[in-house]
C-alpha cells in the first residue's frame, strides 16, 4: 500500500523492512528503511515524543 509522505514522496509500506527516530545533525527525524537501504525519512521534530506521535498517526490503517 503506497503511503504519501509528503508533497514529493510515497512510500510503499509493503516493503518497509523497519524505522528508526534518529538524532541527526539538523533535528530529529524518522527514517524509513528497505533492508539496509535508507529510502526516505520525514520532516524535523523537536523531541522524540512528537516524532513517536506523528509515525503511530502515520503508519495507521487507512480507511
Amino acid at each position: 500500500m503506497f503511503v504519501k509522505l509528503n508533497d514529493r514522496v510515497y512510500l510503499n509500506l509493503a516493503k518497509i523492512t523497519r524505522t528508526k527516530i534518529d538524532h541527526v545533525e539538523d533535528g530529529i527525524r524518522v527514517r524509513f528503511y528497505e533492508g539496509q537501504d535508507q529510502v526516505a525519512k520525514s520532516q524535523k521534530f523537536e523531541s522524540i515524543k512528537e516524532a513517536d506521535k506523528w509515525l503511530k498517526k502515520f503508519l495507521k490503517p487507512q480507511k
